[in-house]
């Protein structure tokens, strides 16, 4: 749907930026991916142990192999060797939900300052939620919305039709929206919110 191709207009980018500070998300907008990753990189010091979730986003950033590799301590790299090995996989969850550092995206904003993120697993979601002390979302600005329906709408037409095409050609294995997070406020200071100016990731 073309719709949620469509970068918001700036009085909702403010609107929704103010929204999210009112509800406790550390939040800024920048102009585009460069500028995006270098916000990271200023967040995130060195030898933090940071977990990266699967995203287009970062990975269009570069920020996916940026913070997988030293001066960072990767979570991905900790349980990657334990692939495939079915007596490591409660290792496998401890290891991966409680980082220093979570970075991701979310999949639409809404004017209240929601955040709403879906999954077929969930396993970004445990970090995301609770487990990590920090947690940083860079955000293409086409993901914001009107309100949750708008959003949920724009998860079920959008995001994972094309989220299972990407994975299809990836993985072989398609994708299905079995879970769905919404944060509607936070601690203040652990959730840091990146809006690009930009259509970019699902």
């Amino acid at each position: 749907m073309t719709k949620y191709n469509e970068v918001a207009d700036e009085a909702t980018i403010t609107t929704t930026l103010e929204a999210l500070k009112a509800n406790n998300f550390e939040a800024q907008v920048v102009e585009d991916l460069e500028a995006a990753k270098k916000a990271v990189l200023e967040i995130i010091p060195d030898n933090a142990e940071v977990f990266t979730a699967p995203s287009v986003t970062l990975q269009a950033a570069g920020l996916d192999e940026t913070l997988n590799e030293a001066p960072f301590v990767s979570v991905r790299a900790k349980f990657k060797s334990l692939y495939g090995k079915p007596d490591k996989a409660v290792e496998m969850r401890r290891i991966g939900s409680a980082a220093d550092y979570a970075v991701g995206s979310v999949h639409a904003v809404t004017k209240d300052g929601y955040l709403m993120i879906a999954s077929a697993t969930g396993s970004q979601i445990p970090n995301e939620v609770y487990g990590a002390s920090h947690v940083i979302f860079v955000i293409g600005a086409q993901k914001l919305v009107t309100d949750i329906n708008d959003g949920l709408e724009r998860i079920k037409q959008h995001t994972v039709p094309l989220e299972d095409k990407r994975a299809q050609k990836a993985y072989g294995v398609g994708t299905s929206l079995n879970k769905l997070l919404i944060l509607f406020r936070e601690n203040p200071g652990r959730v840091q919110v990146i809006i690009i100016r930009q259509n970019v990731g699902f």
